[in-house]
């Protein structure tokens, strides 16, 4: 009796604990299930989540005997040692002969030198006194002696100079740590000298980002757009970017409408003309027809000046402020047609409104954003916007693939794949829409399908632009409309040079110093385009 109960107590007990393991399973999960929630609220108020770490492979090292790893001298090497030497390429300066400490036996042989490869860099203020000698000639003149015209008349040399310019905009330096930086080697140098070095005499830098613009415009199949917030004077601004693979171009405004867009796109003084493609653009935006006849019957159809074309708008009557813009915007892009823009140049947006002109395409990261930022509701909301997340990134990977080997086939293929993801029904209504939004804008989603070499996305831009980010972080806005110019400029050129893989320290040397040693950038930016 007592065995037949104590195999019934362990049959229960056995019972309990296989109660209590999927109690505990169940547990664990709703905790997983809890964790993740406060994740993704901690995601959605700016927060950051939980570190996530990955297992260690320590046991599997350890698991490794001495006899499985490979013994031979090139598995000694870490990666990437046996590609070039690093000290190959370098100016040696001077040689230092180390003899043994022992003496050397009578009879030994000379073996060479075994060379050991120590950089280091030398800071010391170079002072250059020029002594202009002075001579008076019997009829009374002066003669004098004059300084290199590298020095532009100026106390500070070109390295230092280029020293100044570097750091601040290439290294976001500010400028008292340059001031304090400079005194603390020696450098006889005042804050107002600091400020003039960075600000003034700078026209011919000035004169080449804008023939950057126009090079790249000119001879492009596309570019990419973005802007950012750029305080200017304690207010509000913008600054826009224009650029691809080859140059960068940014320009900073208190206005990011279509219009400065448009003006931008001249890349000099504004022109305003009416023709079939300005026509066309204001009866798409809706302008009354009694003033696209006015326009278009009217006998002068050129402007070369801003002030002249808004004096001819109110002569015709049009005075209201949406109906100026349309107009404005439409002559300005029919201008473009007898300009430096390359035909049918394609511009590639996140969709911002402003930059919807010429041929236009989107980015696919930030449509897919719109997806990833939607808060699902259930498991069911769930599921589906991870199925729909995964299609379209598969789309997005056969685009690539049709960019490298496009044909007729995938392009219809790949068309009706775009209507199966954007069309289709899911159990999650706000997401329904939002596909369906999305879809509205298939022609400039797909129109890799047409321009297999455009871009799928805007990260050109994105990472860019990202420099102004930094400099509002770091210095605020600026103060005077030489210094946001002076930005402007010296963020172009530098990004320019970088694409260009020119070394932004050779360039400003060569520059200030007045050397040709480096091209003026928009040929360069012509060659490159055209080789590629």
């Amino acid at each position: 009796m007592c065995w037949k109960l104590s195999a019934r107590l362990q049959k229960q007990i056995g019972k309990l604990q296989v109660c209590a393991e999927s109690l505990l399973a169940e547990v664990y999960a709703f905790e997983e299930i809890v964790a993740r929630m406060a994740d993704e609220i901690n995601i959605l108020k700016g927060l950051k989540k939980r570190p996530v770490f990955k297992p260690s492979r320590m046991h599997q090292e350890a698991a490794t005997t001495e006899a499985e790893k490979p013994t031979s001298p090139a598995s000694k090497k870490r990666a990437g040692s046996a590609k070039k030497s690093k000290t190959g390429e370098l100016l040696i300066s001077r040689d230092c002969i180390i003899e043994p400490l022992e003496p050397i036996p009578p009879g030994s042989r000379f073996k060479g030198y075994s060379d050991f490869i120590v950089q280091d860099i030398v800071i010391t203020p170079a002072n250059t006194r020029y002594r202009l000698a002075r001579w008076q000639t019997p009829e009374g003149r002066t003669l004098k002696g004059e300084l290199p015209a590298e020095l532009h008349g100026g106390h500070f040399g070109p390295t230092l100079v280029s020293y100044v310019l570097y750091q601040y905009h290439h290294c976001q330096v500010t400028q008292p740590l340059l001031h304090e930086q400079l005194n603390e080697w020696g450098v006889g140098i005042s804050t107002g000298q600091i400020d003039a070095i960075l600000q003034k005499g700078k026209q011919a830098f000035h004169d080449e980002k804008d023939a950057i613009l126009s090079a790249g415009l000119a001879l492009s199949p596309y570019v990419t757009v973005d802007d950012t917030g750029a305080r200017h004077q304690g207010n509000n601004g913008y600054v826009r970017h224009i650029g691809n693979e080859h140059f960068a171009f940014f320009q900073s405004s208190q206005s990011k409408s279509r219009v400065n867009f448009l003006e931008l796109l001249h890349a000099g003084p504004p022109q305003y003309k009416i023709n079939t493609s300005a026509l066309r653009y204001m009866k798409e935006q809706q302008l009354p027809n009694i003033f696209l006849d006015a326009l278009r019957n009217h006998a002068q159809l050129d402007f070369t000046n801003k002030n002249d074309w808004h004096a001819h708008l109110k002569a015709l009557g049009i005075t209201k402020p949406n109906h100026q813009k349309t107009s404005t915007e439409g002559a300005l892009q029919g201008a473009l047609e007898g300009l430096h823009v390359a035909t049918n140049l394609a511009i590639v947006s996140d969709d911002a409104g402003q930059f919807n002109v010429l041929t236009h395409g989107l980015c696919w990261v930030h449509a897919e954003r719109l997806v990833h930022k939607m808060v699902p509701l259930n498991e069911y909301h769930r599921v589906d916007l991870a199925s729909v997340r995964s299609q379209i990134w598969k789309l997005y990977a056969d685009l690539k693939m049709y960019q490298k080997q496009p044909d007729a086939n995938s392009k219809v293929s790949l068309a009706k794949r775009f209507d199966t993801i954007f069309k289709q029904k899911t159990s999650y209504t706000l997401l329904n829409q939002l596909l369906g939004r999305i879809h509205q804008n298939k022609a400039e989603l797909l129109l890799v399908l047409e321009r297999p070499n455009i871009p799928l996305h805007t990260n050109n831009s994105e990472c860019d632009i990202r420099d102004y980010v930094k400099k509002r972080k770091i210095s605020g806005g600026t103060r005077s409309d030489t210094g946001r110019r002076c930005r402007d400029t010296f963020t172009s050129l530098k990004k320019t040079c970088r694409k260009l893989r020119i070394s932004f320290w050779d360039y400003l040397l060569t520059r200030i110093s007045g050397t040709d040693h480096i091209a003026p950038l928009p040929h360069i930016i012509a060659q490159r385009i055209a080789s590629a």
